[in-house]
């Protein structure tokens, strides 16, 4: 890991704020947080710290301005990495909502939890071992705000605070005869549960966005609070090197015929969809920030921040037209790639504003959780603990990954796993007879515009990666 400088534009956090008119959002204390941290705290306090889990829906990893983007306005979720851990190489281990949920809260691949359909709960004794249950059982206050993307009944007893919504819900609700974006309408919420919360008891609080998901049948599609209609009017997104048409045309049939294209038509088959959709969704994005913001503020005016610990991440990736897709599914990085932030106020201050390069994935955050709150992490679990790498010890790391889509089984998203190193990604689709592979050279290739699996030259590592993915895919049962 190497110490970085929080990703800057010309348009400076407060000049955001104000041309927003959101300044309220962020600016709701008058107090810095580091004269916070100086002020003694009268009330007794827990020494275990509380945790706040932020995930979005289809956020890709270079979405924020501190992963590079030059367009799009996060500053809040900017503060955050500026103030905590970067993770640029972390993934999802299947790229579709409720497979990648129920992953976040098991710390199970697909293959364990077997979440593959969106109607499907997790059951008793899965969600047992869940971080939320665990975390719960061992004297946390917990919270759940948002989509809860797994099918059944609401698991509203399963938490201290529980308002959560099912499937994909709607971005705009009448609330006292006023119109309210979904996005605003979970903030209050909440704050309100922060609001419930004391210093005595520690609590883990979980806020699922929708954003930036699109509204599946609306010509639309990225339905934006209309305070952020005029953000990016005056920008032209960059078209994505894969769009060329010549880069489609080189995939086999059955992805050219799948659902990303069907879905690529609607968002992305011209120049001026492009622009739109891609700003619409740069709106959503911009509006979880403020979000953060306004959540980050509240903590600062009850004096919990400095005993808060920050998590940011996404479900999944998000085709934006590379290779002439739409949605996600696929293991190409823009589908499985997602941001994660971690922000602790107890890091040593060389130790903020990090980067780590090791390949983090969706499995670890139960894992984390835990043990960032001194639970006992259940056997099952498959992914592993952040926390040393948050604290920048020197230990050894995984070095290959694997990856499994299993949903889709009437050929309108192939169903693939594979496997990803450092350098490398290995790609097997399973519904063709015979299957079809990929293989790419990330080091050379990170565009992944040249399957090298049909070229000889590279039999020895395909081999390879063929041989690994099917120890993986045994070993993870």
């Amino acid at each position: 890991m190497k110490r970085t400088m929080p990703y800057s534009k010309n348009v400076t956090r407060r000049e955001f704020i104000a041309q927003t008119g959101l300044a309220a959002a962020f600016l709701t204390s008058g107090r810095s947080a580091k004269a916070l941290s100086q002020q003694p705290d009268e009330r007794k306090r827990t020494t275990r710290p509380n945790l706040i889990l932020f995930v979005t829906d289809d956020q890709r990893w270079d979405t924020l301005g501190c992963t590079g983007n030059p367009i799009v306005h996060t500053p809040h979720i900017d503060r955050l990495a500026a103030a905590g851990v970067l993770f640029m190489n972390n993934f999802c281990t299947t790229s579709i909502c409720m497979s990648s949920r129920a992953s976040i809260f098991t710390g199970m691949y697909s293959r364990r939890h077997q979440i593959n359909s969106f109607d499907q709960p997790l059951p008793d004794n899965l969600f047992a071992q869940t971080y939320p249950a665990l975390i719960r059982k061992a004297g946390y206050r917990t919270g759940f705000v948002g989509k809860w993307g797994l099918g059944g009944p609401l698991p509203e007893n399963e938490f201290d605070s529980f308002d959560g919504f099912p499937g994909q819900g709607q971005y705009f609700h009448t609330i006292e005869g006023k119109t309210v974006h979904l996005t605003r309408l979970l903030t209050d919420k909440a704050i309100r549960f922060l609001h419930g919360c004391s210093g005595e008891r520690p609590f883990c609080f979980s806020v699922s966005f929708k954003a930036p998901h699109v509204q599946d049948g609306h010509p639309k599609q990225f339905l934006c609070d209309p305070a952020f209609e005029e953000l990016y009017k005056d920008k032209t997104i960059p078209v994505p090197k894969t769009a060329d048409p010549r880069y489609f045309q080189s995939l086999p049939e059955f992805i050219r015929q799948s659902e990303g294209r069907t879905r690529w038509q609607i968002r992305f088959s011209t120049p001026e969809l492009f622009q739109e959709m891609v700003k619409g969704y740069y709106r959503l994005i911009t509006g979880v920030d403020v979000a953060v913001g306004r959540i980050m503020a509240a903590l600062e005016e009850m004096s919990l921040d400095q005993n808060t610990i920050i998590l940011h991440t996404s479900d999944n990736g998000f085709f934006l037209g590379e290779h002439g897709l739409a949605g996600k599914w696929l293991m190409y990085e823009e589908s499985i790639r997602t941001p994660l932030i971690i922000r602790d106020p107890r890091l040593p201050l060389p130790m903020r504003g990090r980067r780590c390069e090791e390949m983090t994935l969706n499995v670890d955050i139960a894992p984390t959780l835990l043990d960032l709150a001194g639970v006992p992490v259940p056997p099952g679990v498959q992914g592993r603990s952040l926390r040393p790498l948050l604290a920048g010890a020197p230990i050894p790391w995984r070095h290959d990954w694997f990856y499994e889509h299993l949903y889709g089984h009437d050929g309108r998203i192939p169903r693939s796993e594979g496997v990803r190193t450092k350098e490398w990604k290995y790609v097997h689709y399973l519904d063709p007879d015979p299957p079809y592979e990929e293989l790419y050279n990330l080091k050379d290739d990170p565009f992944e515009e040249k399957n090298l699996a049909p070229h000889g030259k590279c039999e020895p590592i395909l081999a390879h990666l063929r041989s690994r993915w099917q120890e993986l895919r045994q070993n993870l049962g």
